[in-house]
């Protein structure tokens, strides 16, 4: 058995004999079928309201594992790294907000909602759950088409103009969210658009060789020669699909608009010369 898989069924174990909590229900890779021994375990714990105030998360996890470190991440999620480097994210909320479990659903599709299910008192979470099952959000729109065409020109132009500036690291920044709507792109021509808000996940797997390729070509080092050829890179591949989707999806940007672009980074090349 995993030590993932012994977490998860400690955490159950303390819930059933915690007054404290109402309800438990768990997310990420072991709910959908994924979770090997580098995944992470994920939770939501709702706690009863006139209790919630003697709650330690500290000494609730010395209860169900050793671990080196606890702290909150810049989402507000509390994270726990445990003894042996695995990695547990927590969300402790009161009981009155299990009516958050309705804004997951937007976030993409929930294959199993049963092995969501750790726990509950309140007769509220499996019905929650139950409102996730289902297809996930349609990805393949105009909307979310045009959505990503439109943000790899921000991130582009912003990526290219400090690059011009000689802030390389800056730039290497900025393309890492070029490579996030490029691939963004990629999964909607290749349909693959399940994993669309965590898009590199799984991209070995869920990417064609060539398309895999593709955004291969859009990675570089701290490089101002490296990076001038990434964003290079990047706008022939937006070329490419600005070609293949404008049969079937509606957006604002075009060829003429690209030409424009290869043309701002050529100034940029002169310069590198």
């Amino acid at each position: 058995m995993l030590f993932q898989e012994k977490l998860i069924e400690s955490i159950k174990k303390k819930c059933e004999n915690d007054r404290i909590v109402s309800a438990c229900m768990m997310y990420g890779s072991f709910t959908k079928g994924e979770g090997d021994q580098y995944s992470d375990v994920e939770f939501y714990l709702f706690l009863k309201e006139n209790e919630i105030h003697n709650f330690k998360s500290s000494e609730w996890m010395n209860d169900i594992a050793s671990y080196d470190l606890l702290f909150f991440n810049e989402f507000g999620s509390e994270v726990v790294v445990f003894s042996n480097l695995i990695r547990g994210e927590f969300h402790f909320l009161p009981e009155s907000e299990m009516d958050i479990i309705k804004t997951f659903k937007v976030t993409g599709v929930f294959p199993d909602t049963k092995s969501m299910f750790i726990y509950d008192i309140t007769g509220k979470l499996k019905p929650l759950l139950d409102e996730l099952k289902g297809e996930g959000p349609k990805r393949m729109t105009n909307d979310h088409v045009n959505f990503a065409f439109n943000n790899f020109v921000n991130a582009w132009i912003m990526g290219v103009n400090v690059l011009k500036r000689g802030e390389h690291a800056r730039s290497l920044e900025c393309l890492s969210y070029v490579q996030k709507y490029v691939l963004q792109l990629l999964r909607i021509q290749e349909k693959t658009t399940d994993r669309w808000l965590n898009a590199t996940k799984n991209l070995e797997a869920d990417l064609s060789d060539k398309a895999y390729r593709k955004y291969a070509s859009t990675t570089a080092k701290l490089d101002a020669g490296e990076l001038y050829n990434a964003y290079s890179n990047a706008l022939r591949i937006v070329e490419d699909l600005i070609h293949a989707l404008t049969s079937d999806y509606q957006f604002d940007i075009n060829r003429g608009f690209t030409n424009k672009l290869h043309s701002h980074l050529n100034d940029l090349f002169s310069s590198l010369e």
